[in-house]
C-alpha cells in the first residue's frame, strides 16, 4: 500500500539528507526493487504534457 502524502516543508538540502537516510535505510533487496519501481511511474508522475498548439518550432540540427 503506498504512503499517505505528506506535505513537508524543508530546504532542498535537508529533503536531499532525509531521502539519502531513509534510502540507506533499506536493505539491498528493498533498495533494488524501490530502483525498478521508478521504472514504472504514471506518465502524470513523469511531468505535464503542453498541449500541441501548432507553434512553427525550429531545432538546431544535431553535429553527428
Amino acid at each position: 500500500m503506498p504512503a499517505k502524502p505528506e506535505i513537508r516543508y524543508e530546504t532542498k538540502e535537508e529533503s536531499n539528507a532525509r531521502r539519502e537516510r531513509e534510502f540507506l535505510a533499506l536493505t539491498p533487496a528493498q533498495r533494488f526493487l524501490s530502483f525498478l519501481r521508478t521504472f514504472d511511474l504514471p506518465n502524470s508522475m513523469v511531468g505535464p504534457q503542453q498541449p500541441d498548439k501548432g507553434n512553427f518550432i525550429v531545432r538546431k540540427r544535431s553535429d553527428s
